[in-house]
């Protein structure tokens, strides 16, 4: 198994309270989310992103991260599972025009949406079969996606991700490390499914043979990274 790492630190926060969103949210709210389109990424804030737009404050510094931590070759070949609209793999190309970036994304809203330099690169696809050979990229990178997977086909999604990569890997998920950012979790999840303890994921990854590294989202109270 790999190393807990905390590859998002320059990636910005906001500061709003957990509990303003979260006591809005309601089941329906939560159902409407999981369908991953026009209402998740450009909808209401209690459905989703409330609206999903490029900035490059997002990525842009996060990205020279992946590529100074992995020592990333000018042409290395990135994978994004969960691309959303494209926004980091077009901040990867500015910053290494060599690169071969590719993108799956489980919404067809988010794709047909997607940036108009990143269509060529991102498809429709499910985390729980990559349309991709063993040992395709050098860096695979899974963020806030893979939580959003039922149990069984969440573990399938980290052995595709162990599978297509040659190099590294990193994945962020739901999780909690006390019983006050577990009660954060449970009010503030919109999308996820399969969500547990710090400890838990590492038995979890061990079980299923993942041995990239990862880090966690984790709600607390007075910030949050994503929906």
């Amino acid at each position: 198994m790999g190393r807990e790492v905390n590859l998002l630190e320059h990636y910005p926060r906001s500061k709003r309270p957990i509990d303003e969103r979260a006591r809005l949210i309601t089941e329906e709210h939560r159902a409407i989310a999981r369908h991953f389109d026009e209402r998740f990424f450009d909808g209401d804030r209690l459905t989703g992103y409330g609206g999903y737009q490029y900035n490059p404050r997002f990525w842009t510094e996060t990205v020279k991260y992946f590529r100074d931590y992995y020592q990333l070759a000018d042409n290395a070949w990135i994978l994004d599972v969960g691309c959303g609209k494209g926004f980091m793999l077009y901040d990867f190309k500015r910053l290494m025009p060599n690169a071969n970036v590719r993108g799956i994304d489980i919404s067809e809203y988010a794709i047909a949406h997607a940036m108009e330099e990143m269509k060529p690169f991102v498809q429709v696809g499910n985390a729980r079969e990559l349309p991709f050979e063993d040992n395709s990229f050098d860096l695979v990178l899974s963020i806030n996606t893979l939580h959003n997977l039922p149990m069984e086909e969440c573990k399938q999604g980290l052995r595709e991700v162990e599978r297509v990569s040659r190099k590294h890997a990193f994945v962020v998920n739901d999780a909690w490390r006390n019983d006050a950012e577990k009660k954060n979790m449970l009010a503030w999840n919109l999308t996820g499914l399969t969500y547990m303890h710090v400890d838990d994921w590492k038995r979890l990854f061990a079980e299923v043979g993942y041995t990239g590294d990862y880090y966690w989202f984790i709600a607390s109270n007075d910030e949050d990274v994503e929906a």
